[in-house]
């Protein structure tokens, strides 16, 4: 064996040994680009806003999650989250509450952009990560607020690609990621991330054949590339 040879079995058993990201290190990263997403329906809805917290959380119309996307402020959702809201409310990372607008939708992946009217001094966008080589098994990172609680993480892996998904009182959405970590209502709108913490798509469904809407093993989001899309972005 050369010293080639010799350097090139070094350099292989030191990167076998590295250490690996895990799904605590990709919560770590995302965290402070997800926030809590809000869609006031009602009058009812806005007087609740000054209540208590256990009472605001009942009058709340829609809840999900979304993710900033550029530092300026600019968030990714999903649109049923926010459709027909007469006010929407945002907490960022460190608790700062704001009034956001929406800035873009595509009804088509059920996409909304919303433009934050105030954020937080050092705000951090998401990484966000081509789905071009992405398989089945492998894992990713879903985080977001499920019935409201939150930020949450849960794990899994990539179950499938291009899948089509029919929700009730929606459109049909195609090419989407199949994925198991275990999502909610609220998850809706959130980062499904890599290890590495960054985005490969957005939370938009969970597949249930029964009326309780909970969790039973398959989760669906839009690819990266067509959230970016939504929001004038062509990040790769």
């Amino acid at each position: 064996m050369n010293e080639a040879q010799v350097d090139a079995a070094i350099e292989r058993a030191l990167q076998a040994n590295a250490a690996q990201p895990t799904a605590a290190d990709a919560y770590e990263k995302i965290l402070p680009s997800v926030v809590h997403v809000r869609g006031l329906m009602t009058e009812a809805d806005e007087a609740k806003e000054g209540d208590k917290a256990e009472d605001k959380a009942a009058a709340e119309g829609n809840v999900g999650t979304g993710v900033v996307i550029v530092e300026t402020g600019v968030i990714l959702t999903n649109l049923h989250v926010v459709n027909g809201a007469k006010r929407i409310k945002v907490t960022f990372f460190d608790g700062l509450e704001a009034d956001a607008e929406v800035i873009g939708t595509r009804p088509e992946t059920d996409l909304a952009v919303l433009q934050a009217k105030k954020i937080p001094d050092d705000l951090v966008p998401a990484t966000l990560r081509s789905t071009n080589g992405i398989r089945p098994g492998d894992p990713v990172v879903a985080v977001g607020f499920p019935f409201g609680i939150g930020p949450s993480a849960s794990a899994g892996v990539i179950s499938g690609l291009k899948r089509q998904y029919e929700s009730q009182g929606r459109r049909v959405l195609s090419n989407l990621i199949q994925f198991d970590a275990a999502v909610n209502p609220g998850n809706s709108g959130g980062p499904l991330v890599t290890l590495e913490g960054e985005v490969v798509g957005i939370v938009t469904g969970l597949l249930n054949p029964t009326e309780q809407r909970v969790f039973v093993g398959i989760g669906f989001a839009v690819p990266i590339e067509n959230a970016a899309a939504a929001a004038g972005l062509s990040p790769f």
